[in-house]
């Protein structure tokens, strides 16, 4: 196409993609999706900053409490103003104690994230990891109270070994129903997490067969101390930080390695995408579906095993029908945009909030009772708001979809 007189640029047919000028509502989604995808840190963000400024507005109009000064009691209590050097003495070693137990929280909120977030990449809603858990929580109990006499190394490895394979078995039930029958699995991890709730109660009850040696009390016996792992930051009465911190970080190393170095997470992202363009080009949609699934469970199975051998060593039927860490996992998932940085920072986000509003806040800043209902408050609303560029991108292509004009047809050239 030859330049117009004066050397200005060639004009192009209407139809045709314009260097100065593409279509705006295309180009504006186009945009859109780019940031959505790259920009994966100031959405997040300005979810948590919302979530926050709403929770603060629930405070206010509620309590007639500062909502600033509330947050920073509840910074204060989870610990984290442990990093501050100015923070010395008393202060400095209360702070030190209560970092401790958040980060036993965030230990198995990274798990638990991880079991909802390896199974959105291919795209499957994991809602299972509460019963997971408390499979993995089961599973190490016992092998931690039997086995006395081997050596407290090989004992605790199998103890978590044997836990995250329960939970991959759980949840490999549901994969399997859903590569087969293609139940859904929402509907199949459900039911899964009360079959497990159940079989807890039964074990752990009034005449079970895990009940410990209190005939009276619903409750486990205590695993033995060779089964429990090493506490390195504080004191082992006290629950101080154990080693599974450390094995929640290596976890995260290995989602990452899994999803981004390997032909399963190649398989398992590209079913994620599109199951049916995964099939044509020779992926196994029913294996990566399986694999998937199971893969998840061995995460929050891991998370039940940590727990049971780090910090709990014993666990009640009271416990196990009211715990919900697992489906904490979903709003971990969610909010860290199901990568491994994002799983991590929001993990040390809820549970800064988990510990920061209970045991470790002020009761004279904040009732801690009002407190813990204001963290399901921010967990909702987080979970409200952390779709919201999602839903901004779909409805811009629907409106382009709607009032975008049908192109004319395109002149014949007339001889010159």
């Amino acid at each position: 196409m030859s330049e117009a007189p004066g050397g200005s640029p060639p004009v192009k047919p209407y139809g045709q993609p314009s260097d100065q000028g593409p279509d705006q509502q295309e180009s504006f989604g186009q945009r859109l999706a780019l940031a959505q995808r790259a920009g994966g840190l100031v959405a997040p963000l300005l979810t948590v900053l919302i979530a926050f400024v709403m929770g603060g507005l629930v405070v206010l109009v509620t309590t007639g409490k500062n909502p600033l000064k509330t947050y920073q009691a509840i910074f204060d209590g989870s610990g984290l103003n442990w990093l501050f050097p100015w923070v010395t003495g008393a202060e400095r070693t209360l702070a030190g104690f209560n970092l401790q137990q958040t980060l036993i929280q965030t230990t198995t909120l990274i798990l638990v994230g991880l079991a909802v977030a390896f199974a959105f990449r291919c795209g499957l809603f994991n809602i299972g990891g509460q019963g997971q858990y408390i499979v993995g929580i089961i599973v190490a109990n016992w092998v931690g109270v039997s086995f006395v006499e081997m050596s407290r190394p090989l004992h605790v490895l199998i103890g978590i070994v044997a836990a995250a394979l329960a939970g991959a078995l759980w949840a490999g039930i549901a994969g399997f129903l859903k590569a087969t029958v293609g139940a859904h699995e929402v509907i199949s991890t459900i039911m899964l997490n009360w079959i497990a709730i159940w079989l807890g109660i039964y074990l752990f009850g009034q005449g079970g067969p895990l009940q410990g040696p209190v005939p009276s009390n619903p409750i486990s016996a205590e695993v033995a101390e060779s089964s429990k792992i090493w506490v390195f930051w504080g004191h082992p009465v006290l629950q101080g930080l154990h080693v599974g911190f450390f094995l929640s970080l290596a976890a995260l190393v290995v989602f990452w390695l899994i999803l981004s170095r390997t032909t399963l997470g190649y398989e398992v992202r590209a079913v994620g995408y599109n199951p049916d363009a995964a099939a044509y080009g020779g992926i196994s949609v029913k294996r990566s579906y399986f694999l998937a699934m199971a893969i998840s469970g061995s995460f929050a199975g891991l998370a039940g095993g940590i727990d049971m051998l780090g910090y709990l060593h014993r666990v009640d039927v009271l416990t196990i029908q009211t715990s919900a860490i697992g489906f904490l996992g979903i709003a971990v998932a969610l909010l860290g945009r199901n990568t491994a940085v994002g799983v991590l920072l929001a993990s040390l986000l809820f549970g800064a909030l988990l510990f920061g509003t209970t045991r470790g806040l002020d009761p004279t800043v904040f009732d801690p009772q009002l407190a813990g209902n204001l963290t399901l408050i921010i967990q909702g609303l987080v979970v409200l708001f952390v779709g919201a560029d999602l839903l901004l991108l779909a409805v811009w292509k629907k409106r382009g979809r709607l009032f975008r004009r049908k192109a004319p047809p395109e002149e014949e050239a007339t001889p010159a």
